[in-house]
This record gives structure tokens, C-alpha cells and sequence, in this order.
């Protein structure tokens, strides 16, 4: 199975791709760019917006115009107006110090946001995930990470997975829907081959798809550990996916150029592009932020 190129937008760092049911619209940030896009699948018609700081990932929000997010910027989270560009002071979480960047993040099925930090100097275990309330209040909820990766929900919203990139590892954690509270932390699988695990997904059959980074390849896993399927992608740098259009039946890939030298880019001109697939299972659809 192999995704194809669906367009052609050469994101500097292609990141945190969200699915709009409200919408009818596919969004996702270029961090590095300062930029988020939108794709209408059925259309073809897609758009830029320029944004003011990196935005590390988004979550629409819970009937609210089209143009409003809360947004993760890599010091701190605010609502931002993606039509005029405008957004308030980021609040940035408790713990999120020096050198460390907001990073990851995905709604739950109550629309509380979870989003982990990185340690982008030294990529050292200092950074964690905290949860977003619908006041914009912040808790903590662990630490010790490097790289926060993965963050999705089961279709029930019981279970929250999760991966520290530099460890390789995707693991689970029993999630209490009632009080947003991971617990009983425990490992799923641990990637084989080249690359780390980046962003997921969840398929209506609860299975995991992991945007393998340097990896060239987006995994199934099953919630036991056994590897399912893998989509060939063919850039180097997948870093997110999810289910989008109309039925739900379409993996949508962001991927990255970051760090690619210009030979690099010479054999792979539209690394930075949205990549697709229809690998035969529906999607479960993004939880809009309920702030």
C-alpha cells in the first residue's frame, strides 16, 4: 500500500493534521513555515495562512466560526484567528522551561486538549504532557519526556496512546473520560527498521497509525502490539495523520522537509507535501476543542 501525493504545499515541517467534520475541511500546521493550511478533499480547493509564531499543533473549537483554534504555539497555548492572524497572549504551561517547545497534541473524546513539550536543544528527557480545559486552565500530567509524539484516544475515549519519540516506543495508558486523568501506563510496541514514532491516529476498529519520522512509512498497530499493515510514503519524513473527507475513509499524511539538504530535496522535490491513501478502514472523526 503506498500514498500518493495529494498536494504539492512543500511545508517546511508539515505537522499535526486535524480533521474538520464541521468544515468539510482538512488543516494542518508548517511549523517552521509559521503557517497553517486547509484542503477541501472534495474540492481540491486548498489555502495558506500565515500565523504569527510556530504553531505545533491546533484543535478547532466547539461551534465556533471556521477561522477560530486554539492553538499551541511553541511557548504557549491561545485562540487564534487564522483570517485575520490575530491571537492573544499564549499561556504557557507550568514546567515548560528553557529550550523546551510545545510540540504534539490531539483532543479527547470530551474535547480537552493534550498536548506533550520537547526538548528541542538537546532532546533530553525534561519536558511533559500537559491537558488544556475548555477555560484554557492547564494541569500537568506527567513528565519525563523528550519528544512528545502520538497522542490519540481510542474510539471510546477509554484508552490514551502516546509516544516519547527517542525511546521508539508507542504505549498506553487507561484514560479516565470523566476527570482527563492517564493512568496504568504501560508499552504497546516498540518500532523496528529506521525512524521514530511522530504523530497517529485512530481507525474506527480502535487500531493505531503511526507517521513514522525518517522512516518513510506510516504503521497499523493493533491495541495489543502486533503490526497490522504499513503504507509506503515516499519522502522521507512522514510526521502526522489522520482520517478525513466526507466518509472518513481516507489517511491524510503531512510530512516534512526539516533538515533536508538540497540534494536531499533534489530526489525528493515534494518532501513538505500532503500525501493520501484509501486503505480500506474508516477513521474516527477529531473532537473539536469544547472552549
Amino acid at each position: 500500500m503506498r500514498a500518493e501525493l495529494r498536494l504539492d504545499s512543500r511545508s517546511a515541517h508539515g505537522e499535526g493534521v486535524v480533521w474538520s467534520a464541521e468544515h468539510g475541511l482538512l488543516a494542518w500546521t508548517d511549523i517552521q513555515g509559521k503557517a497553517v493550511w486547509t484542503l477541501d478533499p472534495a474540492t481540491g480547493k486548498s489555502r495558506r495562512y500565515s500565523v504569527p509564531g510556530r504553531v505545533c499543533c491546533f484543535a478547532f473549537r466547539q461551534g465556533r466560526g471556521f477561522g477560530e483554534v486554539l492553538a499551541a504555539f511553541d511557548d504557549g497555548l491561545t485562540i487564534l484567528d487564522l483570517e485575520t492572524g490575530s491571537a492573544g497572549q499564549p499561556i504557557r504551561p507550568d514546567g515548560l522551561g528553557k529550550g523546551q517547545r510545545l510540540n504534539d497534541g490531539r483532543t479527547d473524546r470530551q474535547g480537552r486538549l493534550i498536548v506533550g513539550g520537547m526538548d528541542e536543544d538537546n532532546f533530553a528527557p525534561v519536558s511533559a504532557v500537559w491537558r488544556v480545559e475548555a477555560d484554557l486552565s492547564i494541569i500537568r500530567l506527567f513528565g519525563d519526556v523528550a519528544c512528545a509524539n502520538g497522542t490519540c484516544f481510542s474510539p471510546d475515549g477509554k484508552m490514551m496512546y502516546f509516544a516519547d519519540s527517542p525511546t521508539r516506543h508507542i504505549e498506553a495508558f487507561d484514560y479516565d473520560i470523566a476527570t482527563g486523568t492517564p493512568t496504568a501506563r504501560r508499552l504497546v510496541a516498540t518500532l523496528v527498521g529506521s525512524g521514530v514514532p511522530d504523530g497517529s491516529c485512530i481507525d474506527a476498529e480502535g487500531f493505531i497509525w503511526n507517521a513514522v519520522w525518517e522512516g518513510y512509512r506510516v504503521e497499523r498497530w493493533s491495541p495489543e502490539g502486533r503490526l497490522d499493515r504499513t503504507v509506503e510514503v515516499p519522502v522521507k519524513k512522514p510526521t502526522c495523520c489522520t482520517f478525513g473527507g466526507a466518509d472518513l475513509d481516507t489517511l491524510f499524511i503531512t510530512t516534512s522537509r526539516l533538515g533536508e539538504t538540497e540534494s536531499d530535496l533534489a530526489r525528493e522535490p515534494v518532501a513538505g507535501g500532503l500525501f493520501a491513501v484509501k486503505p480500506g478502514v474508516r477513521g474516527v472523526p477529531d473532537t473539536p476543542f469544547a472552549g
